[in-house]
């Protein structure tokens, strides 16, 4: 089933085209992000499937609803945790979720919400008692406290320490076994390879690419590093161009040719490649191949 279908979606602020012809589904229980540069057009995007912000053309439909109507039952099959959030200080973890709760006809038992993002021993502590991180989580069950099948996360872990981030990805990857379709905005790369099914590149108002992380990364267009070492005053191999810290690479899109050949004479040599490594492209060496100059031209699919 399709939880989002979005169609030739346009916005523009005068003469600035914020969003070009963007077009994407995504499934019910999928983690999908949504990723791109300052300025590509992804914030409005994502704030027209909110029912935040009005197109100007192009089809758009979740769950069946259209946002731009904000009916109340779209309303409540959707849940969003923007990047700063104003809640009572002064009210208890628990006290919080409840009362965000009693909006929604059928809302997440408190506990519940509390058990999914870790903060179940925090249910009594008051909300300025809060460490950033169990901020942002509370944040999180906020956003599911009327039991949402969509949850629009924004920057979920900016600014956290990586024991933080990785606590945050447990709870996102949770939610998502628990079928919660979860769309994601993020600007660290790893966090968008580790958790999502699906990735949209967004640049300059356009998709430049979409697919799983990795089918983006195994596409044509990028290339793997085989890279190594030799010994001084070894003979110079047949591949690899040597680098500033005196280790040799070579690019290749299908590297079996490359290792064939470099252990092949490294072997009638008598050569040790030392410290030799494959390695493939990641989503981040993706993204910043398609964002280097904002020039879009044909997407990667």
């Amino acid at each position: 089933m399709t939880a989002i279908r979005v169609r030739e979606l346009r916005k523009s602020y005068g003469d600035v085209h914020a969003v070009q012809g963007i077009s994407f589904d995504v499934g019910e229980g999928e983690v999908f992000a949504l990723l791109g540069p300052n300025g590509a057009g992804k914030t409005t995007t994502v704030e027209i499937l909110e029912g935040f912000r009005a197109r100007d053309a192009g089809f758009v439909e979740v769950f069946g609803f259209d946002p731009g109507k904000g009916e109340r039952q779209f309303r409540e099959r959707v849940g969003v945790v923007l990047q700063d959030t104003a809640v009572d200080r002064f009210l208890t973890v628990a006290e919080t979720v409840e009362l965000l709760g009693m909006g929604y006809p059928a809302p997440l038992p408190v506990g519940e919400a509390l058990a999914l993002v870790g903060l179940s021993e925090q249910r009594n502590t008051r909300v300025g008692k809060l460490s950033g991180g169990q901020r942002r989580r509370l944040d999180v069950a906020v956003g599911l406290a009327g039991d949402p099948p969509l949850l629009f996360l924004d920057e979920p872990t900016t600014g956290f320490d990586p024991a933080a981030r990785a606590e945050a990805w447990t709870t996102i990857q949770g939610l998502a076994a628990r079928g919660t379709t979860i769309v994601l905005t993020t600007h660290y790369m790893e966090e968008a390879e580790r958790l999502a099914h699906r990735v949209v590149i967004v640049v300059d108002g356009r998709v430049a690419a979409e697919g799983s992380p990795a089918e983006l990364r195994s596409h044509e267009r990028m290339q793997t590093a085989v890279t190594f070492r030799t010994a001084a005053g070894a003979p110079a191999p047949p591949l690899g161009a040597r680098r500033a810290d005196g280790a040799f690479e070579v690019r290749v899109e299908d590297p079996t040719p490359a290792l064939h050949t470099l252990t092949s004479w490294a072997m009638h040599a008598g050569v040790r490649l030392e410290d030799l490594e494959v390695a493939r492209a990641s989503l981040e060496d993706v993204y910043l191949e398609l964002t280097r100059d904002a020039q879009l031209e044909e997407p990667i699919r």
